[in-house]
């Protein structure tokens, strides 16, 4: 079989989970975008957070080109990234009992805000910790996951629950347990993730949705422009004038 047949499969596997929650997130995509909007309208703060390569769809959608300004990333030192040496100890600090509170804590988060929680198992205890403390706090939750997991494995967290059990809306990936897409009878492993690629466009999507949602209120949507094109700066800057006390990246 050729590496070109693999890409092709892989591409058909992309697609067609792209579709499935195209189609079958539609109601929680338009909640989430609304909630996003609902929250921005009334003075609110919007915060991403992510662990490991759940983090990069959370980076996603902070200061972006054509994404919303007042996204902020919430982050929690050691697991944003492959960055952190040993690449491995990001893993471990995810199933730390206490580290989310202890971060949000010490975070600019308050009540009437909203956090995207991205976390691909759900089971780990640094999402779910982040949660419910989140929500004990008056902060609406919505939860980037994947429910297969909850069905298929153990919640590693003391409660036994997922984060899907402690959100406002949840955004189903529809990601397999495993999260490999392809599979070869002379590869022992599945391979061929693709979270981050339906992840990512989910989050556009509720991006996307409350743009236009603030739109419908006659609210001009806090959007960023690219630096790369002839007036992105200044229309960036006026931007970050208007919204400076609910933009926390450029502090």
């Amino acid at each position: 079989m050729s590496d070109r047949t693999l890409a092709g499969q892989f591409f058909d596997a992309a697609v067609g989970l792209l579709q499935r929650v195209r189609d079958e997130e539609a109601e929680p995509i338009a909640a989430a975008g609304t909630l996003l909007a609902d929250t921005v309208a009334a003075g609110g703060r919007l915060f991403a957070f992510g662990a490991g390569h759940s983090s990069l769809a959370a980076q996603d959608v902070v200061y972006r080109a054509g994404g919303l300004a007042l996204m902020n990333l919430l982050a929690v030192p050691g697991t944003v990234g492959v960055d952190v040496m040993p690449a491995t100890l990001g893993s471990a600090l995810e199933r730390v009992d206490g580290l989310a509170a202890a971060v949000l804590d010490s975070s600019p988060v308050r009540s009437g805000d909203a956090l995207v929680i991205v976390s691909l198992s759900g089971r780990n205890a640094l999402p779910v910790e982040m949660a419910t403390k989140a929500r004990a706090l008056g902060v609406k939750v919505v939860g980037v996951t994947s429910v297969a997991y909850a069905a298929e494995t153990g919640s590693r967290h003391s409660s036994g629950t997922f984060l899907k059990d402690h959100c406002d809306i949840v955004l189903d990936s529809k990601i397999a347990v495993g999260d490999a897409e392809l599979t070869l009878d002379t590869v022992p492993a599945p391979f061929a993730p693709a979270s981050t690629v339906v992840t990512t466009a989910l989050l556009q999507a509720v991006m996307a949705t409350a743009a236009g949602a603030l739109a419908d209120r006659g609210l001009e949507p806090p959007l960023l422009r690219s630096g790369n094109v002839d007036g992105g700066h200044q229309w960036n800057g006026r931007v970050f004038d208007e919204y400076a006390d609910r933009i926390f990246y450029r502090r």
